[in-house]
């Protein structure tokens, strides 16, 4: 009779410890599958005030969340370098690049993708601001007055800016008061203009006409002198880890929903300056890479 009771026992036993085991088998597929404790990490250039970047970049970031599924975060960076830095090391997923550092940072994660822009990156433009009365009224006029460029990285707050001048026969190294300086972000460029700090600036025409709009800059004091040709510039670039991180297709995912954002998403549309995104390509920034090498900022 013992006998009989211990075998019924440890068959009772050996019943629930494989239906245990068989149930962490299951949770343990679940998570290999669905991967949800990863963080789709975004970032962008610190090109213009720091509040209203996280305040829009917050809204990319949720709107981003509701349509992939994924929890979604914004990272904020200290300039641009350490953004190209940290999308090297995998650390960001997903970027909104200024036409240079997205071709520096493809550069470094060959298989990365640039998916998105607005309409207007296609043919964008950077202004040329001066004081009024300064006497400056074109390129040329700039010899010999001091001269201030966004951040060094940037695309139209110094790479293109540098280039047109150059095409107008002036070396910003040699023909200006002193060396330019580099005023680290847009908005700061057109303040130290119209504190009188420098004579010129060169800046993103959209952070310009934003400024002007919301009256930031007082236009009594400043005025625009020179709008460069156009240029293709701003995009999301994409890295190549996400598919391995993320899931097969998140791609496709992360691009629909970047093309899914629209006007009435006020805080992101007062952002971007735009009431939509449309397609681009690694391609469109060819020229951009070119310009650099030949003024020497990428090798």
């Amino acid at each position: 009779m013992k006998k009989w009771l211990s075998a019924i026992i440890i068959s009772m036993l050996l019943i629930t410890l494989a239906a245990c085991g068989q149930e962490d088998d299951k949770a343990n597929e679940g998570t290999k599958e669905t991967k949800t404790t990863e963080v789709l990490k975004i970032g962008a250039i610190p090109d213009q005030n720091a509040a209203d970047l996280q305040k829009g970049m917050d809204a990319v970031a949720k709107h981003l969340n509701e349509k992939t599924g994924f929890k979604v975060e914004f990272v904020p960076t200290v300039d641009y370098a350490a953004l190209v830095t940290a999308f090297q090391r995998g650390e960001i997923h997903l970027a909104w690049f200024g036409g240079l550092t997205s071709v520096q940072a493809r550069n470094l994660v060959p298989d990365a993708e640039s998916i998105v822009q607005r309409p207007r990156d296609a043919e964008f433009k950077s202004v040329f601001i001066t004081q009024e009365g300064s006497g400056i009224n074109s390129l040329e006029d700039l010899k010999g007055n001091s001269l201030t460029f966004g951040s060094e990285s940037s695309t139209s707050g110094h790479l293109m800016p540098r280039y047109f001048l150059s095409e107008a026969g002036i070396d910003a190294n040699t023909d200006l008061d002193g060396k330019p300086n580099f005023s680290g972000s847009h908005d700061t460029t057109y303040k130290l203009v119209e504190s009188g700090a420098f004579k010129a600036g060169a800046l993103n025409i959209s952070v310009w006409e934003a400024a002007v709009k919301e009256a930031k800059v007082d236009t009594s004091k400043v005025k625009v002198f020179y709008t460069t040709p156009p240029y293709y510039d701003y995009n999301w670039t994409i890295n190549s880890n996400v598919e391995e991180v993320f899931g097969k297709g998140v791609k496709g995912k992360v691009k629909d929903a970047l093309l899914s954002m629209t006007g009435e998403q006020t805080e992101i549309a007062d952002l971007f300056q735009t009431d939509k995104f449309v397609e681009t390509k690694n391609e469109n920034y060819k020229k951009i890479e070119q310009v650099a090498k030949e003024l020497e900022i990428i090798k």
